[in-house]
């Protein structure tokens, strides 16, 4: 960054989620367990996914990947943001507010096209039951995995870098828990309206284009279930595809006003919310809207358990 912290000794402060500094120790301590559940909840589910046969399909794949990415998504924020809430010290390293920003756009990107990925995986699934397993083969699955990841990284590389040639005029206070985008935005002492300009255009072309998957798939999804007689089946099909839906909304809709809305007019509260709501919260439930509607999953859980009782 330019103009602030010409070596690696720069340090910013993240002003925090509130200002109320009364509220620190509740914010810590209801951070602190929804990042556990989130822990707990993810590292479950990619247990499963390796250990138990009957999940190792492309659904249990994509959702394996998903579970790694909330983890690394989730750590790259709450540990620092646990460490300024627990102390009087509210400063974050250059090199860890520019690794954070990095990592986070990173993986947030990822998440918008692995969610495409996966809702493919589930319009094969439901339109072409018979073909599944020859269409969402291994090489497929990976590929489409890879493209998520790789191009999530591309997106953080573009809005990262140029993030980082603002100038800042030596002003270190980002009004934000986390260094992201829209707070270093506003940070920033030139004219940021180019930035504000890429920084819509990239996500508006990563909300566009992976919605649009998403939406085509479940048309296609919504006409086959139509078509079908047993209303068991239309039951079947709904079920197995309501989770990843609503795991879609909560992170769309968190996404699109925390990114989509102009940085400088949007209002600061809001945006910390919307920040802590997809940061925290959705790593936290989308581990438990796949359990807890899951057969495959609950099954796999209590042999886990059969074989923990069996073997003490």
């Amino acid at each position: 960054m330019r103009d602030v912290g010409n070596s690696s000794s720069g340090r910013f402060i993240l002003m925090g989620i509130s200002d109320h500094p009364q509220l620190e120790t509740i914010f810590f301590i209801v951070i602190l367990f929804c990042y556990v559940l989130t822990l707990m909840g993810n590292l479950t589910i990619i247990l499963l996914s390796r250990i138990d046969v009957r999940l190792r399909t492309p659904m249990y794949f994509f959702l394996s990947n998903l579970s790694s990415l909330d983890l690394a998504f989730t750590t790259s924020s709450v540990p620092q943001m646990l460490r300024n809430l627990w102390g009087p010290d509210k400063t974050i390293s250059y090199g860890g507010c520019v690794t954070q920003l990095y990592v986070f756009l990173w993986l947030g990107a990822t998440e918008c096209m692995l969610l495409v990925a996966m809702a493919f995986d589930r319009c094969v699934a439901v339109c072409r039951p018979l073909h599944y397993m020859s269409i969402m083969s291994p090489r497929l699955c990976r590929t489409l995995a890879t493209f998520s990841w790789v191009g999530g990284l591309g997106n953080s590389v573009i809005q990262s870098t140029f993030t980082l040639q603002l100038p800042f005029c030596g002003r270190r206070e980002v009004d934000n828990f986390l260094c992201e985008v829209p707070a270093l935005i506003k940070l920033a002492c030139g004219d940021t309206s180019l930035n504000e300009a890429v920084l819509s255009g990239v996500c508006a072309f990563f909300t566009a284009v992976p919605l649009g998957g998403i939406l085509t798939s479940y048309c296609l999804i919504a006409r086959a279930v139509l078509r079908l007689r047993s209303a068991e089946g239309r039951r079947k099909a709904f079920n197995t595809c309501l989770s990843h839906l609503v795991v879609v909304v909560l992170f769309y809709g968190s996404a699109i006003y925390g990114y989509l809305l102009p940085a400088k007019s949007s209002n600061q509260d809001q945006g910390k919310f919307i920040s802590l709501f997809y940061s925290v919260v959705t790593p936290m439930v989308n581990p438990l809207i796949y359990t807890l509607r899951n057969k495959d999953v609950k099954g796999a859980l209590r042999r886990l358990g059969r074989k923990g009782r069996g073997g003490s």
